[in-house]
């Protein structure tokens, strides 16, 4: 049954001025609030890892965040924005990627009134190295402020190598600044390895080789996904009533490795929310497996549909059967899950994440871990000088036993 939430109630004062608009110069030096037994602590997040469950599984999201914000100009002088967010032609993102004169993306576009239908030329000082690409843009299809554009460009180089020169890193709009050269490094984590996301997973920003270090000599196991993040995961809901906000498909990428892994270990830490949705969605894809011979996508409200007879292990089981009746060795699929609180948890024992926005969805998955010690949490860290949002400080949080036992 899909459960009867009101957004309002999932809502916190926040201040501009508690938004952190940029990085700390060291990315471990931010503050770390864990969450425990319905206790709130706090620390250093260099700290981490002696907060963590010894010889637990550790699961990080290896997304790259793609530098999708372009910048055109009509013949008239107009600057037309245009922020990719998926392939379109080809759909596949490394398909995408490697395209060496044209290829087609969904696009949000800025200023969308302004563009009819001519052809964009890319904003660029003659001489620079993003001219020599000669980017264009043509609009196919408009939907309100988003619509399909192709790009076509000359000099026989990817995609991805047109986007590293000519575009931007496309930081969160309540940052309420412009893309600044130190963001091309801090927003983005250090094991950022598959190109795809556009939104940063934040929850990662604040590891680097010491910390991890710590927690490989802790004797914690590291696995990675990849989801890549779309523009809709920090938006807040719009409208009161949850049941009426559409998630958006994220494609993910789940090594067989880690599968087996999530079969033999017990304690599983998933660092960021996408870690978290990736790895409740598959428990609903060995489902498919189990009922229909094959995983297929998890839709947004399919775990409050229904009960399931199965156990984890059995849904687990069933899907990597599947991928190792098909000889795969990565499982390749996408998720719309929505986690409200009602949902049940089958993986996930704690999470490490940042501070997010109020009435969004990443909220509401905060509360369904942790119930509404959710309000304790945030009112510690108002109350306690934390910094918030992407740039903002961490937490560590256990999964309220009170709740899930």
């Amino acid at each position: 049954m899909i459960p009867e939430i009101h957004i309002s109630d999932y809502s916190y004062p926040l201040t501009d001025d508690r938004i952190a608009k940029y990085p700390l110069s060291e990315r471990d030096a931010s503050k770390l609030l864990v969450y425990r037994d319905g206790t709130v602590t706090e620390s250093k997040f260099r700290n981490l890892a002696g907060y963590l469950p010894e010889s637990a599984l550790m699961v990080f999201n290896d997304t790259r965040v793609v530098p999708a914000r372009l910048f055109f100009r009509r013949t008239s002088g107009a600057l037309i924005e245009i922020f990719c967010l998926e392939p379109v032609s080809p759909v596949e993102y490394n398909l995408a990627f490697a395209a060496t004169d044209r290829c087609s993306w969904k696009c949000v576009i800025g200023n969308a009134k302004r563009w009819k239908d001519d052809i964009l030329l890319f904003d660029c000082p003659e001489g620079s190295e993003a001219a020599a690409f000669r980017l264009q843009a043509r609009l196919l299809e408009r939907t309100d402020r988003t619509g399909t554009v192709e790009f076509t460009w000359t000099g026989a180089q990817p995609f991805s190598r047109v986007l590293e020169c000519c575009g931007q890193v496309p930081i969160p709009p309540y940052l309420n600044r412009r893309t600044e050269s130190i963001d091309k490094e801090r927003y983005q984590t250090l094991y950022a390895h598959i190109r795809g996301s556009v939104a940063a997973p934040t929850a990662g920003l604040h590891f680097t080789p010491e910390v991890l270090s710590a927690i490989d000599a802790r004797g914690l196991k590291r696995e990675t996904v990849c989801l890549h993040v779309g523009a809709g995961t920090f938006l807040p809901v719009k409208g009161d009533r949850v049941r009426e906000h559409a998630m958006h498909r994220e494609p993910f990428y789940v090594p067989l490795s880690l599968l087996r892994d999530l079969r033999t270990r017990r304690g599983c830490v998933a660092v960021g929310t996408t870690s978290v949705r990736t790895l409740e969605s598959l428990y609903y894809m060995g489902v498919h497996c189990i009922e229909e011979g094959a995983p297929a996508d998890v839709e947004q409200w399919e775990p409050y549909e229904r009960s399931y007879p199965y156990s984890t292990d059995e849904a687990l089981d069933a899907l990597i059967g599947w991928m190792e009746g098909k000889g795969l060795d990565t499982l390749e699929a996408g998720t719309r899950i929505i986690i409200v609180p009602g949902f049940r948890f089958r993986l996930t024992e704690a999470m490490v994440t940042n501070f997010h926005q109020s009435e969004s969805t990443l909220i509401l998955l905060v509360a369904a871990f942790v119930g509404e010690d959710w309000r304790k949490i945030y009112d510690y860290a108002l109350s306690h000088d934390f910094r918030f949002l992407s740039y903002g400080d961490s937490s560590l949080l256990y999964r309220n036993s009170e709740i899930y036992g």
